[in-house]
């Protein structure tokens, strides 16, 4: 089953036991993946359901739901200060391999990114692939950038992390273990959190935390961040 192509709809596309595809969906399957009539394949809808299904004329027939045990038994949102260049593309793809449920950008102090929407539709294609290549039964949701202030004031997690890497503070790993109820997990952009930016976090009820010795990158903290809580979830 593992090695059977994925693709993902919306719930609207299911009707009854037959998948209505898109003219893009549509080209995917038959042109790019070179499917044809009969031929098995796994629709998944983003949102927890897996089906097997077969190529009919234009139309997919739904043969049976799949029981699917890949999520964390965790809800992790990564709260991340939008890093320089394409590099944001690497942490959508890498966190929905790693567990991520929710991605917000942030626009920091430092923050030298200011994206278009064209930008947020393209973050939602990757976060979108991603699950599919990682067999996940959930698409993560890209939210749309907003200021720091207000993505902390806003935040009501039970567990409210800040990686910092200046600073006496405890590594996250020591934090997390046995904790239940959502995790937000917030990484700076190239440069780090500033001063007040920490001040702020930690008057809302974030905990800065470092990720070791090291000073990671933009694009590295948030990956490591997400391998330590989903190793720590999955042992």
């Amino acid at each position: 089953m593992s090695q059977l192509q994925r693709i993902t709809i919306q719930p609207s596309q299911l009707q009854e036991n037959l998948l209505l595809f898109t003219p893009q969906q549509q080209h995917y399957l038959v042109r790019v993946l070179r499917l044809r009539e009969g031929e098995k394949f796994i629709a998944m809808d983003g949102q927890g359901k897996w089906w097997l299904a077969e190529l009919a004329g234009e139309k997919g027939q739904v043969l049976e739901p799949l029981e699917v045990k890949t999520e964390l038994p965790v809800a992790i949102t990564l709260m991340i200060g939008l890093p320089k260049g394409n590099g944001f593309d690497d942490v959508v793809r890498c966190c929905t391999e790693l567990g991520v449920g929710c991605i917000l950008p942030v626009l920091s102090d430092r923050t030298l990114l200011h994206p278009s929407p064209q930008k947020l539709e393209r973050w939602q294609r990757i976060a979108t692939e991603a699950a599919e290549q990682s067999e996940r039964a959930f698409v993560p949701t890209i939210l749309e950038p907003v200021a720091f202030t207000n993505a902390i004031n806003s935040c009501s997690a039970t567990h409210r992390y800040l990686c910092e890497a200046r600073g006496d503070y405890p590594h996250l790993n020591t934090l997390i273990n046995n904790t239940s109820g959502e995790i937000v997990i917030a990484t700076g952009p190239e440069g780090g959190w500033t001063e007040g930016e920490v001040n702020i976090a930690q008057a809302a009820g974030f905990q800065p935390v470092n990720l070791g010795r090291r000073i990671l990158r933009a694009v590295t903290a948030p990956i490591v961040a997400l391998s330590l809580i989903s190793a720590s979830f999955e042992v």
